[in-house]
C-alpha cells in the first residue's frame, strides 16, 4: 500500500489538528455471526474531530439514509475513501467477502484514514450471507451493462431513500449473476468518454450524492 503520510512538513494548525484526531477515541470492533459493525461515535465527539476553527456546509441527515454495498473489494484504498463518502452523508457501509484484504482494527485504520469510527460498518462472509439479510426488493445494482440512467428522472427517480447501492469489485465489475436474478433493479452511471468504467470510489460519490439530490435530502443546508 501507498504511504499516506505527506512529505512536506505539515502546518502548526495541521500538526494540531492531527494531534487531535488521532488522541480521539477508537471504538472497539465487535463481530458476530459475520457481521462485524463499527458504531458512529456521539455527535458531541463526532463534532470535536471535525472542529478546527472553519466552518462548513452541512446537511441535516435522513434517517432514512442509503446503504453502500461493495460486494468482495480488492483495494483498501478504494474502500477507505468510501467509508469517508459514508461518514460525509451518514450512509451506512456493507462490505461483502471473500475481500482483498483483513477487516482488522490495524487495516481498517489505515485504509479509511480516521474515518471509519464515524461510520456503521457491516460486514459479510459472503453474497449469500448478505442476501440472507438485506432487503431484495432495495437492492440496487450498479453496473456498465444496464439501460437504466442514474440521471434519468423524468418520470420515477431511480433511487429512494432506504435503497442499498450495489457496487462489484475493482477488477470485473458486479458480476452477472446479480443483473440475472434482479434485471429489474440494474442502474448505470452513464459515461461520454471511451472507458470501461470509473473508479469503484468515484462511483460510489457520484451515485450516492445524486440518491441525496434526488431525494431532496440536501436542501436544507447550513454552515456549522
Amino acid at each position: 500500500m501507498a504511504n499516506l503520510t505527506p512529505r512536506r512538513s505539515l502546518s502548526k494548525t495541521a500538526r494540531h489538528t492531527a494531534t487531535a484526531i488521532s488522541s480521539a477515541r477508537q471504538p472497539a470492533l465487535t463481530a458476530t455471526a459475520g457481521d462485524l459493525r463499527v458504531k458512529p461515535l456521539p455527535p458531541s465527539e463526532a463534532s470535536a474531530l471535525a472542529s478546527d476553527g472553519r466552518r462548513r456546509l452541512r446537511a441535516h441527515v435522513n434517517s432514512a439514509c442509503f446503504h453502500i454495498v461493495l460486494i468482495e473489494p480488492e483495494i483498501p484504498p478504494n474502500t477507505g475513501a468510501v467509508a469517508r463518502t459514508c461518514a460525509a452523508t451518514g450512509a451506512v457501509l456493507h462490505l461483502v467477502g471473500p475481500m482483498g484484504f483483513e477487516v482488522s482494527d490495524r487495516s481498517v485504520r489505515r485504509a479509511g484514514l480516521d474515518y471509519w469510527h464515524l461510520v456503521d460498518v457491516r460486514t459479510y462472509e459472503n453474497s449469500a450471507s448478505f442476501l440472507s439479510q438485506a432487503p431484495v426488493s432495495r437492492l440496487r445494482l450498479f453496473t456498465t451493462e444496464s439501460e437504466r440512467n442514474l440521471f434519468a428522472t423524468q418520470d420515477k427517480p431511480p433511487l429512494s431513500p432506504g435503497d442499498y447501492l450495489v457496487f462489484g469489485k475493482e477488477s470485473t465489475g458486479l458480476d452477472p449473476s446479480w443483473a440475472a436474478r434482479f434485471p429489474d433493479q440494474t442502474v448505470s452511471i452513464p459515461m461520454p468518454g471511451a472507458i470501461r468504467s470509473l473508479n469503484l470510489s468515484n462511483a460510489v460519490a457520484i451515485a450516492l450524492y445524486e440518491g441525496l439530490r434526488q431525494t431532496g435530502a440536501l436542501a436544507s443546508a447550513f454552515l456549522g
